[in-house]
C-alpha cells in the first residue's frame, strides 16, 4: 500500500527526542540557582501547553509571522508573570529557556529508527521548531537525516497544509509520496487532510506519568506502530 512513498518525515517534539524530561531538567536546573519553589515539570506542562495554541494564532493571522524561539519566549514571559516569579528569572535566564529546546534527548531507539530508514527512504525532519533550532538539536542529539523541513521555510505552521506541502514541493514529490511519522494525533490529521500518507508511533511517556499521551487506537492513519522497531519493520527496513 505504501510502495510509492518516497519520503518519510519525521515530526520532532514527542515524537523523536524527549521534550519533558529535557525541558523538566533544564527548567529544574533554572529554578535551583534561583530558589524557586515550584514544580519544574508541571511548569513544563504549562509552557508546553501555549505551544499550539501560539501557532495557531500565527496561522490565523492574528499576528505576524514569528519563530517558535520568539513564541516560547513569550509564552515564558507570561507563564513567569502568572506564577508571580518574573522577577527571580531575569534575562540570561529566561533566554537560557529558550534555548532548552535546542538542547532535548532523543528517545532510545530515534537513532537506530532513522538510520534503519535511510537505508531506503530519504528521511528528514518536518518540525515546526526553528530552522537553526533543528540544526541545534539534531547535532546536540546526534541524530541524522538527510534534510530539515522547518515550518520557517514555510511561514506556516503545522497543522497547516502550507507546513506539509511546503516540504513536498522542496523535495519535489507529490504529497502522496510524502510520509509523516508522528506522535500526535493533531499532526497525522493535519498530514493526512493535506494529502500525506501517515504513521502514527506511540510514545507512551511523552507527556509524562500524569497525562495520557494519544494512543494508536484513537488515530487514523495509514501505519499504526506501538514501538520504533514495528515501524521501521512495517516500512521494509
Amino acid at each position: 500500500m505504501l510502495d510509492d512513498v518516497q519520503v518519510v518525515a519525521f515530526d520532532i517534539f514527542g515524537t523523536v527526542v524527549d521534550w519533558r524530561t529535557g525541558i523538566t531538567e533544564q527548567v529544574g536546573a533554572v529554578f535551583a540557582d534561583r530558589g524557586v519553589a515550584l514544580d519544574p515539570a508541571g511548569f513544563a506542562d504549562s509552557w508546553r501547553d501555549r505551544y499550539l495554541p501560539a501557532m495557531a494564532r500565527v496561522d490565523r493571522g492574528e499576528r505576524e509571522w514569528a519563530t517558535l524561539d520568539a513564541l516560547h519566549r513569550e509564552s515564558l514571559d507570561e507563564l513567569l508573570a502568572e506564577r508571580g516569579i518574573a522577577e527571580a528569572v531575569g534575562e540570561a535566564d529566561r533566554a537560557r529557556l529558550v534555548r532548552a529546546w535546542h538542547r532535548l534527548p532523543a528517545w532510545p531507539d530515534s537513532a537506530d529508527l532513522l538510520a534503519r530508514l535511510r537505508t531506503r527512504y530519504v528521511v528528514v525532519a518536518l518540525s515546526n521548531g526553528g530552522f537553526r533550532l533543528l540544526t541545534d538539536l539534531l547535532k546536540a542529539a546526534e541524530l541524522t537525516v538527510d534534510a530539515i523541513t522547518s515550518a520557517e521555510l514555510a511561514r506556516s505552521y503545522k497543522p497547516s497544509p502550507a507546513a506539509y506541502l511546503t516540504t513536498a514541493r522542496l523535495l519535489d514529490v507529490e504529497p502522496h509520496r510524502l510520509l509523516l511519522v508522528a506522535a500526535h494525533r493533531w499532526d497525522v490529521d493535519g498530514a493526512r487532510a493535506a494529502g500525506l500518507r501517515t504513521a502514527f508511533l506511540e510514545r507512551p511517556g511523552e507527556k509524562g506519568p500524569h497525562r495520557e499521551a494519544d494512543r494508536a487506537a484513537d488515530v487514523t492513519c495509514d501505519i499504526a506502530a506501538t514501538s520504533a522497531a514495528e515501524l521501521a519493520t512495517r516500512l521494509g527496513c
